[in-house]
């Protein structure tokens, strides 16, 4: 008998997303809590049902409306700007509670480049796999790249611990400069 991949049935999905979505507040209060450190305005906002607020749609520009009609049937678990200097930009957060893998970079990175973010971030659950971070520096350069020299972050929490681990290239809060 030949072997095939099952795909998950749709009460799977349903439960990996459950699983998931215990992670959305924990991770945007710690989010929350570093760009405060950083910015003096910013918002974020559960985004995983694609509903979203007016407060964010303010926020894009008129002719950008569009990309409302993509986010229909999949959105980023969490949307957000933050003003730097006289301007917002945005943020937007990919919540994983398995290992990352390269389609879940992709998805990411079509929420970042939908929103022209400035912050992209994918945040696993699991360790950052060596092998992805050997293909975005050695066979992929561009891997991680955004438009307009933005990059995609990638970074591992702990559940456990409530405490972010790891960050891949770098932490972009740290380096970033705010005038």
């Amino acid at each position: 008998m030949p072997y095939f991949i099952r795909k998950p049935t749709d009460k799977e999905k349903k439960e990996k997303t459950k699983k998931e979505r215990e992670y959305y507040e924990t991770i945007k209060v710690k989010i929350e809590e570093i760009l405060k450190t950083k910015f003096n305005e910013f918002y974020l906002e559960i985004t995983a049902d694609k509903k979203f607020s007016n407060k964010l749609k303010a926020k894009i520009s008129d002719n950008r409306h569009i990309i409302f009609y993509f986010l229909r049937d999949v959105a980023p678990d969490i949307t957000g700007f933050i003003k730097i200097n006289s301007f917002w930009d945005f943020i937007v957060i990919e919540i994983k509670k398995e290992v990352i893998k390269l389609d879940h970079i992709y998805q990411t990175r079509k929420y970042a480049e939908l929103f022209d973010a400035k912050y992209g971030l994918l945040v696993s659950t699991k360790e950052i796999p060596e092998e992805i971070k050997r293909l975005s520096k050695v066979v992929s350069p561009y891997l991680l790249s955004l438009p307009a020299y933005k990059t995609l972050t990638l970074v591992h929490f702990n559940g456990k611990d409530k405490q972010f681990v790891d960050w891949f290239p770098e932490n972009p809060f740290e380096n970033d400069t705010v005038l």
